[in-house]
């Protein structure tokens, strides 16, 4: 750990014992522009519309004969934000050699309690003045919002810290259901799964309905709160999410759940249990 304030130990000193490139020490991320943190921000809203939007459509969508956009422009930010369009693409059914891959195992299964089924991914959130990644595990059956973390990079730590905060709460789920990101086909993920005792089942490539839970609760806190607010600063977000969640949880009545809320459904299942 380098200490700035040591005066005995130069800067320079201190990078050589950690085996640490002073370049590397005073490095600073580049922070995208005003400019393209509205891009950002448009593009997360088309993919919840059309999802199906690749670079080329997404760059039509986005130029305006006032303010053209470039398409490797486009394509960066897509990065970016893991935003990729949803389209069946050729020799998906072979997994990469060194990413480990599960079926999906929803198909059909009739699922009729909570904890049975959870549901897990990763969004982009977009903030006035930058932008976090939010991960959420949510209850299938019900469509309660067991946990959910923040982080500033698209890294496992915060995916399962999610997963380990709600099995310390609700106690593991028989099956969780990703995607095929990195974050969920990373052996420290799989191992964490596989430590918990909880079965792994995961979407086929390209396939948004496969995990439609929580992408329709994406969709709810996108165009109900992160979009209405624009947060200035994470803790403003923290505090925002904090209080939707709490919305959607316990006051929000869902049509698909006979006009009841989630933790209605959520408990109340429970103790039939």
């Amino acid at each position: 750990m380098i200490n700035e304030s040591d005066r005995l130990i130069s800067i320079q000193r201190q990078c050589e014992l950690l085996d640490l490139a002073r370049s590397s020490y005073y490095y600073e991320p580049a922070i995208e522009t005003d400019e393209n943190l509205e891009l950002m921000r448009r593009i997360d809203e088309i993919h919840l519309r059309y999802p199906f939007f690749g670079v080329l459509n997404m760059t039509h969508q986005l130029s305006t004969p006032q303010m053209p956009v470039n398409e490797k422009r486009v394509r960066r930010l897509m990065r970016k934000m893991a935003i990729e369009a949803l389209y069946p693409k050729p020799g998906t059914s072979k997994p990469c050699r060194w990413n480990e891959r599960f079926p999906y195992l929803l198909k059909g299964l009739n699922i009729d309690y909570p904890n049975q089924v959870w549901s897990m991914d990763i969004t982009y959130i977009p903030m006035r003045k930058g932008f976090m990644y939010l991960c959420a595990i949510i209850d299938w059956y019900s469509r309660y919002l067991l946990s959910w973390t923040l982080s500033n990079s698209l890294n496992v730590d915060f995916c399962i810290e999610t997963l380990q905060d709600a099995v310390r709460i609700y106690g593991a789920a028989g099956i969780i259901n990703t995607d095929q990101g990195s974050q969920f086909t990373c052996d420290r993920f799989i191992e964490e799964v596989t430590r918990l005792g909880i079965t792994f089942s995961m979407d086929g490539k390209g396939r948004a309905l496969d995990n439609i839970r929580i992408e329709r609760f994406w969709r709810s806190i996108k165009y109900e709160n992160i979009y209405l607010n624009a947060y200035e600063n994470t803790k403003e977000l923290i505090q925002g999410i904090t209080d939707y969640v709490e919305f959607y949880n316990s006051i929000r009545k869902h049509q698909g759940l006979h006009f009841l809320t989630p933790g209605e459904v959520f408990r109340n299942a429970a103790l039939r249990a």
